[in-house]
């Protein structure tokens, strides 16, 4: 019990951080993967939209991708202050 309650919770921490990296490797993938394996996807709709030039379609896709990336940024950081009671929300 005391190895769940103290030492995992600090051990957590590093682990977060790499889920939250590999998550923005992961949406990078996904454009790669879509386009190589020709999978319907918003990866795919990326690169159809650059091939057309199609330039209010690149920046909502972009804009997206961006937002899904901040937003699991924004969880990590918030993981970090359920795991470890130093760090604060402010």
């Amino acid at each position: 019990m005391v190895i769940f309650e103290h030492a995992l919770r600090n051990a957590l921490i590093p682990v977060v951080t790499i889920i939250g990296i590999n998550f923005g490797y992961l949406l990078g993938g996904t454009v790669l993967l879509e386009t190589v394996f020709s999978r319907p996807g918003l990866g795919t709709l990326l690169i159809e939209a650059v091939y057309a030039r199609d330039y209010p379609q690149i920046q909502a896709s972009v804009f997206f991708f961006s937002l899904v990336f901040i937003m699991v940024n924004i969880g990590v950081d918030i993981l970090y202050s359920f795991l470890d009671p130093r760090i604060k929300l402010r």
